[in-house]
């Protein structure tokens, strides 16, 4: 390009010749001004220094404030010490911590642990045969008391498959187990039943806390049907996050979207958005994993010998114990404070006791196993 312009072509007319920039022609240009073509270097191609880039003294100021910071007896030299010392010294050249962060970081000098975001685990990741895809899990949870403008508080029952994404939302007046059961008898009535069927630690799911070895209603007709309840830990984030992201949804499309002035308003608004939310996930439904029919004729009978499992997912103690149907099991004194997945086998009449992790989710090993001997107790369940 600079024999072309050399050669008396306009620099915009090489420019448009080559495809380049006028500025780029411009550039090699004036850099080779006065220069014979051989011997020119088109090799060095190295930008001069940044024009808001800090001075190279005050850059080695900072440094030098860090390492002499670092021998006091407080031995604070983060940037934040840093700007302050040169504040001290009345430094004629204003800075700003972030700037200092760059120069460190710049140098080397940066000792902070940087954060490591791991990637996050599978769907179900708790339970290999759901992680597996093998199996379906429908998870169930309460969006409570929703005032309806000039009317009753009112709570909505959701519920959500894992794989399917098969959603549904009910209103209810009241939280109860007598007005949830026939719910959850509709939706597998309809869909087929799950491997499982998740819940919080709400009484309504799990039954009365105030008496150990205690088993509600909803657990009891999950245990008659094959389903195998679980109940997520308190207090832990993730393991509820599929049936908690769409309680938000909801409350976005649904509560938050219109004016509601009873509860046959909303439910048949509810109705509709999720009649509409099931057609677009269909083909998700469609790859899911296959459910097993509900039974013709099912009856419970509440006070028949409990069979089949529960699965407590709870997180360990200083001591390695959990709390579950209210008592205390030793598991392991040597995974303290960890996720745990306690499965409670009372045809075996044992808790068998899994460790978790969510870093390596394949890996699962069973730290005990307990003997457990449920005492038969008439049932008296008022939820």
């Amino acid at each position: 390009m600079v024999r072309l312009v050399r050669l008396g072509k306009s620099m915009q007319r090489v420019a448009n010749q080559l495809k380049v920039d006028r500025s780029t022609v411009w550039l090699w240009v004036h850099r080779t001004q006065g220069q014979r073509l051989d011997r020119a270097d088109f090799a060095t191609r190295k930008p001069g220094r940044a024009w808001n880039r800090t001075d190279a003294e005050l850059e080695q100021r900072i440094v030098e404030l860090r390492h002499s910071l670092a021998a006091t007896a407080l031995g604070n030299n983060g940037a934040r010490a840093i700007h302050n010392a040169l504040r001290a010294q009345a430094s004629p050249i204003p800075t700003s911590v972030a700037t200092i962060n760059r120069v460190l970081s710049r140098r080397g000098l940066q000792d902070g642990a940087r954060r490591i975001r791991r990637p996050a685990p599978p769907k179900g990741w708790y339970l290999p045969q759901v992680m597996a895809g093998r199996v379906e899990l429908d998870s169930f949870d309460f969006i409570e008391e929703l005032k309806i403008a000039d009317g009753p508080l009112v709570n909505v029952l959701t519920a959500k498959s894992l794989h399917g994404s098969l959603t549904d939302a009910w209103v209810l007046e009241r939280l109860s187990t007598t007005a949830s059961m026939p719910l959850l008898l509709g939706r597998w009535q309809r869909d087929g039943l799950p491997g499982y069927a998740q819940f919080d630690n709400d009484m309504v799911f799990q039954g009365a806390h105030r008496f150990s070895d205690t088993v509600g209603r909803i657990s009891r007709l999950c245990l008659a049907l094959g389903v195998i309840p679980v109940f997520a830990p308190p207090a832990e984030h993730g393991m509820q996050n599929s049936i908690e992201s769409f309680n938000a949804l909801w409350q976005t499309k649904v509560w938050q979207r219109y004016r509601f002035s009873s509860i046959a308003e909303l439910q048949a608004r509810s109705a509709a958005y999720i009649a509409a939310h099931r057609t677009s996930t269909a083909n998700i439904a469609a790859a899911a994993p296959p459910r097993r029919p509900l039974p013709a004729h099912v009856e419970l009978d509440l006070g028949a010998p409990l069979s089949g499992q529960m699965i407590f997912i709870r997180r360990t103690d200083d001591t390695g114990r959990v709390h579950l149907l209210g008592q205390h099991f030793a598991l392991s004194t040597d995974w303290p404070n960890r996720l745990v997945r306690c499965e409670v086998d009372f045809d075996h009449r044992c808790i068998r006791g899994y460790a978790l992790r969510r870093r390596i989710p394949t890996e699962q090993p069973l730290l005990t196993t307990l003997e457990y001997h449920r005492p038969y107790k008439r049932f008296r369940g008022e939820l």
